[in-house]
């Protein structure tokens, strides 16, 4: 799922944070120096920095005064903060004069605010912009491929800041083969040509393109037109497959960088008009990620229960260890250990190539079998086909539970498609790596749509599909209430 980058004001909510602090902070010391006494004591002047604190954030969201905050030097931060605290000043003294209270509050209080307003402010920002800059340079960034001439390379690259959330791993040269060679620090790592195969198969989490002409000076008109529109198409194809993968896609603009309200958005210095199959704004992820976390705590304690509870029976028909680790392919191909309680003997694995033959899911791309041999205390005992706890435990998905540590650890998520294995995943083609585009969950759309019953990988893909295109919060609470129903009557599991 893309993260949509914040625009306007919002983006720098942060500084509007500290000059906030920094307004009441003037605001207290303002009133005790003028009054002698503690400013909130007095119902009025509660009221006041109420005030204050709702024309110091109007001023802000309206003329957007943090706007490239991080890359003011001292004057003009300086001048900025003026700005803010005269404007503040103006909106608080229309107040007090058109609510009629200029005798209830001290002017000399106002005044003494807005003084230490201005110079608290100042501070307050210049302190924070290096804990932010570096905070930017110690998170983790998402990658990104350049598709780009050869000659604009250093000068895309050079408009990346470090406050930036993404940077370039790659590139891919849109004027020629360069695959292997480095330039600007960023290895090429594919050609026009070979680029999908490329994402597809490696941790790509976004991609960059810089239209440009084709001009070298070499060739006649014709042959630079016949060139021109080949590579065009060549980065066409690129782009369609990026959306047959739900890679998100930022084409640059053929406009300047300049100010002024937009549909589009920058990423990395430049206005550009992305494409991608679904996107979140942070407020809708970081609700998201609350409700795993809340989700995590409980199912986590569970499952600690269950496995307190079912463990020793496990360990006695198959002795080893209770849980079992399987490696998983995430969101854009990153790669995680995911937990689950043991249902199967321990060389499960080993025996799955001798079963390939009797998978239910005729395309290979998954693994279903009607009777596993390598479940738990699955036997065949005079002619008949018996079963033992380890199908217990997968027919009430008691086998899941521990995938809520991998919930707490960010690898996973309540709701959303489930992670392949590597194998699986180094079959997929270009629609299927969509089922990467965002965080594998415990359950998902397939999964309450009667996943027992989809021996087809293709309408796994579609449901898949179907619930990116459509996300929402919303969307992921019904799918949870439908996995509580499934689960309870055993129709299905998470």
């Amino acid at each position: 799922m893309y993260k949509r980058n914040i625009q306007g004001w919002q983006k720098h909510i942060d500084f509007i944070i500290c000059d906030v602090i920094a307004l009441q902070v003037a605001f207290v010391l303002a009133y005790f120096i003028s009054r002698g006494s503690w400013a909130y004591v007095s119902l009025a002047y509660r009221e006041l920095a109420v005030i204050f604190v709702m024309a110091d954030i109007l001023i802000a969201a309206s003329f957007n005064t943090m706007h490239n905050v991080l890359y003011r030097d001292c004057y003009h931060e300086c001048l900025q903060t003026l700005k803010q605290v005269l404007l503040v000043l103006s909106v608080m003294t229309l107040y007090i004069f058109s609510t009629q209270k200029a005798d209830v509050y001290s002017r000399a209080t106002v005044c003494l605010t807005s003084v230490f307003h201005l110079i608290l402010g100042f501070v307050f920002r210049q302190v924070w912009k290096p804990v932010i800059s570096k905070i930017g340079k110690g998170s983790k960034k998402a990658t990104m491929i350049l598709v780009a001439n050869e000659n604009l390379v250093p000068e895309i690259v050079s408009k990346i800041n470090p406050t930036d959330d993404v940077e370039y791993t790659g590139l891919v040269l849109s004027n020629r083969d360069g695959t292997g060679e480095e330039i600007s620090g960023i290895k090429v790592v594919a050609n026009l040509q070979n680029a999908a195969d490329y994402i597809c198969r490696e941790w790509v989490d976004e991609v960059f393109v810089y239209p440009s002409h084709f001009t070298d000076i070499e060739l006649d008109s014709r042959e630079k037109e016949n060139i021109k529109s080949h590579r065009e198409s060549e980065v066409a194809l690129l782009i369609e497959g990026c959306r047959q993968m739900a890679i998100p896609v930022h084409i640059r603009l053929p406009i300047p960088n300049i100010e002024g309200k937009s549909l589009t958005e920058k990423v990395g210095g430049y206005n550009v008009l992305t494409i991608t199959s679904n996107y979140a704004s942070p407020l809708q992820l970081a609700i998201k990620r609350l409700m795993d976390i809340a989700g995590g705590i409980v199912g986590s304690l569970i499952a600690v229960i269950i496995i307190a509870v079912v463990g020793h029976k496990i360990q006695k028909e198959s002795p080893g260890p209770i849980l079992f680790k399987q490696t998983r392919v995430g969101q854009n191909g990153k790669k995680f250990q995911m937990y689950k309680l043991r249902s199967m003997y321990l060389d499960a694995e080993d025996r799955k190539r001798e079963l390939l033959k009797e998978n239910r899911v005729s395309d290979g791309m998954m693994f279903k079998l009607d009777w596993d041999p390598r479940i738990v205390g699955n036997k065949i005992v005079n002619g008949k086909k018996v079963t033992g706890i380890g199908e217990k435990i997968r027919s009430g998905s008691w086998d899941e539970w521990p995938q809520f540590f991998n919930i707490l650890m960010g690898q996973m998520s309540m709701v959303g498609t489930r992670p392949p294995t590597v194998d699986e995943w180094e079959k997929y083609k270009y629609h299927h790596r969509a089922r990467l585009a965002t965080k594998p969950g415990l359950t998902g759309l397939w999964q309450v749509s009667g996943r027992s019953k989809i021996t087809d990988f293709e309408e796994v893909v579609r449901l898949d599909a179907e619930y990116i295109n459509h996300w929402s919060i919303a969307l992921d609470i019904k799918i949870l209430f439908k996995t509580l129903k499934a689960v309870s009557t055993r129709d299905g599991a998470m």
